[in-house]
This record gives C-alpha cells, sequence and structure tokens, in this order.
C-alpha cells in the first residue's frame, strides 16, 4: 500500500533553507485536473473494476529565488482515485533547495532528474522511481530525495547524486486495471540489501555538447528502481535488487534529422545484460504551405535481459520496433497530436498509441490518450494486458 506522506522528513528542507537569505521572487503556480480513463472491454483477472474510473489530482507549485543565488521550490502532488485505491496518494514532486555559485550547483531536497532522448522508451532514466499507476509508458516520475553536487564548465557538466532514501514502484491495486493476473503486494516487498530503503544509492553524469552531438555519460551503483515480481501466496511480491549500471544518451542534430541513442549495459541478480534504444526523427516544417509540422520517428528496441523473471524484473520490449508520427500545428492552442505503434518482431502483438493536447483559453488545457493492445500473443509479457485497452480524457485547469 502507499505511504500517506513519502517524504515526511524533507518538509524540514524549506524552513532550515530560508534562514538562508531574503526572497527576491516568489512564485506560485501549478495545475488542478480531472481525468476519465474509459476501459471498453471486461477485466480479464478477477476483483478488477468495469467500464471506467475518475481521477482528481492538484499539484501546486512553489518557487522563490532569493537574492543571494539561492532557490527554493515546492511541488506536493495529491491524487484521488474513484475506483483503484492504490492510485489515490500524496506525494511530493519537488522540495528543494539549490544554491549557485559560479560554476557550482548544490542542490538538497527532493527533486526530479530527467535523462534521455528517445521517444518510445528511456532506459538511462535512472534516478527517479516510476509512478506506473499514473502512466502506462513510464512518463510519470515520483520525487527522489537526494544530494546533487553539479560543476558546469567549457569541457561540459560533472553531477554527482547522492540518494539516501528509495521509493518503491506503484502498482495497481486488486481492484485497478493494467495490472499482472496476480495482484502486487507492495506491503511485502523485499530488499537485496539489508538497508532496505534506507541504502544510499550513488550515480555520476557527465553532459556536453560537442558541434551537433549531445553527450550523456553516467555511472548508477544502488537499488534497481525495477522490482523483480516473485509470487507467492497467490500474489506478486516486489523484490529490488542491487544493481550497478553504466549508459550512454546520444542525439545528434543535422537540419530536419534528429539521430538518437540510448544504451546500458547493468549487472543484477549475478548476470549481466546489455539494452538498446536507437532511431530517428525526421522533420517536415511547414506541410502544405502551413504553419504545421509533421515528424516521422523510428526506434528499434533491444533488451537481453534473461526473460526468466527469477533473474530479471521481465521487459516487453527485448526485440521490438517503435514507428509514429508527431504533428504540431504551431497554433495559438499549441494543438499537438502523436500517434505511434511498437511491434514485437518476434511474436507480432502491437501497442497502439494516440496521445494528443490543446490549450482552451488562458488557462485550460484538455489531453487525450489511447492505449490498444491488439494481437498479443497468449505467452508473451503483454497477454496480462491483452483486455486494458483504453481511452482517457484529462481536463486541467493551470493558476
Amino acid at each position: 500500500m502507499n505511504t500517506p506522506l513519502r517524504h515526511r522528513h524533507l518538509l524540514l528542507v524549506l524552513p532550515l533553507a530560508l534562514s538562508t537569505g531574503g526572497a527576491s521572487a516568489l512564485e506560485l503556480s501549478g495545475e488542478a485536473a480531472v481525468e476519465v480513463r474509459h476501459f471498453p472491454d471486461d477485466p480479464r483477472h478477477p476483483g478488477q473494476f468495469r467500464g471506467s474510473q475518475t481521477t482528481l489530482s492538484v499539484t501546486p507549485e512553489i518557487r522563490w529565488e532569493m537574492g543571494n543565488g539561492d532557490r527554493l521550490a515546492l511541488i506536493p502532488h495529491v491524487r484521488h482515485d474513484s475506483r483503484d485505491d492504490e492510485r489515490s496518494d500524496f506525494d511530493l514532486r519537488e522540495a528543494y533547495w539549490l544554491h549557485i555559485d559560479g560554476d557550482w550547483e548544490w542542490l538538497v531536497g527532493v527533486n526530479r532528474s530527467f535523462w534521455g532522448v528517445t521517444e518510445s522508451r528511456h532506459l538511462v532514466d535512472i534516478v527517479n522511481q516510476t509512478d506506473e499507476v499514473a502512466a502506462f509508458d513510464g512518463e510519470e516520475k515520483l520525487g527522489q530525495p537526494m544530494i546533487n553536487l553539479t560543476t558546469r564548465r567549457d569541457w561540459g557538466s560533472l553531477g554527482l547524486f547522492v540518494l539516501p532514501g528509495f521509493l518503491e514502484r506503484t502498482f495497481a491495486g486488486p481492484e485497478g486495471r493494467l495490472r499482472p493476473a496476480q495482484a502486487v503486494d507492495t506491503d511485502r516487498a523485499r530488499y537485496e540489501s539489508g538497508a532496505g530503503k534506507q541504502h544510499i544509492d550513488l550515480a555520476l553524469r557527465y553532459a556536453h555538447y560537442i558541434g551537433d552531438w549531445d553527450i550523456g555519460l553516467h555511472t548508477f551503483h544502488g537499488t534497481g528502481r525495477e522490482p523483480r515480481l516473485i509470487s507467492e501466496g497467490g500474489r506478486l511480491v516486489p523484490h529490488y535488487d542491487q544493481i550497478r549500471q553504466v549508459g550512454l544518451d546520444l542525439q545528434y542534430t543535422r537540419e530536419a534529422w534528429l539521430w538518437k541513442l540510448e544504451a546500458l549495459t547493468r549487472r543484477q541478480n549475478g548476470d549481466n545484460f546489455n539494452a538498446v534504444a536507437a532511431g530517428f526523427e525526421y522533420t517536415l516544417y511547414q506541410i502544405v504551405d502551413s504553419n504545421a509540422d509533421l515528424g516521422l520517428l523510428a526506434e528499434y528496441l533491444y533488451d537481453g535481459r534473461n526473460p526468466n523473471p527469477t533473474f530479471a524484473p521481465p521487459t516487453p520490449f527485448d526485440n521490438d520496433l517503435f514507428l509514429g508520427a508527431r504533428f504540431a500545428l504551431n497554433d495559438t492552442q499549441d494543438t499537438a497530436l502523436l500517434v505511434g505503434v511498437v511491434i514485437d518482431r518476434d511474436d507480432h502483438s502491437r501497442i497502439l498509441s494516440v496521445e494528443a493536447e490543446r490549450r482552451l483559453g488562458s488557462h485550460w488545457t484538455v489531453e487525450l490518450e489511447g492505449r490498444w493492445f491488439k494481437q498479443i500473443a497468449t505467452d508473451g509479457d503483454l497477454a496480462v494486458y491483452a483486455g486494458d485497452s483504453f481511452v482517457s480524457i484529462r481536463l486541467a485547469r493551470h493558476f
């Protein structure tokens, strides 16, 4: 089960930081949203709800820039779901103090740090835990407690991340959709490290650009964000291994072309494996004499981990092809559409996706998302989701 507050002890960060100086700029913003997600097919697993679910969320943002080079940020996130208790949660996405002194930056608190360049899968994005109940594609992340020291020089930026508190992955509850055949019992989570959630993880990242190349290199030592799911007593128990990972993200920009690569090698549970996501995006500007742009995407996904879940967390993206198109109207409403399909090259299972968004006036946005699971192999990793195709609409008020 989710804890009521994931970062209770880090609420001390902001009061302590207030003593560093006076404020020069205070910014208050955020959003309140309602989302309705509908599953047209009957559930495949016992106990799951039928039809639709409604989710309400509020995410205020407080940012304070201080005259002495210090910055404060506080972004809590509250979510309530009508059908699945595991989607109801309170979390701190950001709550940090940032101090900038010339080429050096200190950040202490809770933050989100995104790494990666590819569209279909973010292999190297290792710092933050995935909020799996919030989004099927893994794009939503939980805030991570950290101490981050970064230096920015002519030769690039180098950041050290000390991660003192681990957050478990969220999973749909017994009533929820988009879950395995057996519900995940997060109350019984286990760890390879005797320190459990208190294990201190470490990461080091170097980033730079050279001409048309953007380069990122990282190493990570600590608790893996992906758990193995072990069947015990009719439930799945998460087991978090200690991992060692080295990764590369690379992007080459040339006129209308973006060439992208994410690659890693990881040691986990006594095994070593490599994974790659690579491809391109080609943009056609001002199509048919309009302001609209059309981006064509293609990526290949490979993952060499042992398919036996006893050895590594399973992944459906071990030999797959992603094809997609990104359409931007470039109008005053920022209308955008992304369509794509992931095709398994072994069993021909397919995930079709549609994402669209548009601003409504000055303060509102509407988002549409659809996921359809087609031709799913009965013995594949996606078989548990075969009946969970869905369409959702989200309306947000920004303030």
